[in-house]
């Protein structure tokens, strides 16, 4: 079953269990992948939903981080709603530990050897790290780990 097919489903259990608060998230996720298949002209694979979900989960976290030092904690504690819901059609994320073999593994299938070199690395990354680790803070490592 394809993840626009679990959505649909999902959607459709969530309207028979009256879950409001969760049929909301849902159509909030639906809409956002439909957009991005009309902004495109394209049929999203598994693949381009997980990074419009993983795009939508930080928004999530970024805005739960804002509320939370604003003191609007309501607004904060539906934010963390919206992205446990979200959690649920992303893929498991990879440890610390998964991450630095991944990247010393892509460090050495790319023969990188300085900064100008993390361009490769990324990009041999970027598929297998999708959804599965924030792409901000894996390339804070990369470039820790190329510079020194």
């Amino acid at each position: 079953m394809s993840l626009k097919d679990k959505l649909q489903e999902d959607m459709k259990a969530a309207m028979c269990a009256g879950d409001k608060r969760r049929l909301a998230v849902i159509r909030l996720i639906n809409a956002a992948v439909k957009q991005r298949e009309v902004d495109e002209r394209i049929m999203l694979d598994d693949a381009q939903v997980t990074a419009v979900l993983d795009k939508m989960a930080k928004q999530r976290r970024e805005s739960t981080e804002q509320y939370q030092q604003a003191g609007r904690d309501d607004l904060a504690e539906q934010e963390r709603f919206e992205l446990d819901v979200l959690a649920d059609y992303l893929p498991e994320p990879l440890t610390d530990e998964q991450i630095d073999a991944l990247i010393t593994a892509a460090i050495a299938a790319t023969g990188a050897a300085s900064l100008k070199d993390m361009g490769k690395v990324m990009a041999r990354l970027k598929g297998e790290l999708a959804g599965r680790a924030d792409m901000g803070a894996v390339s804070a490592r990369i470039k820790s780990r190329l510079s020194s």
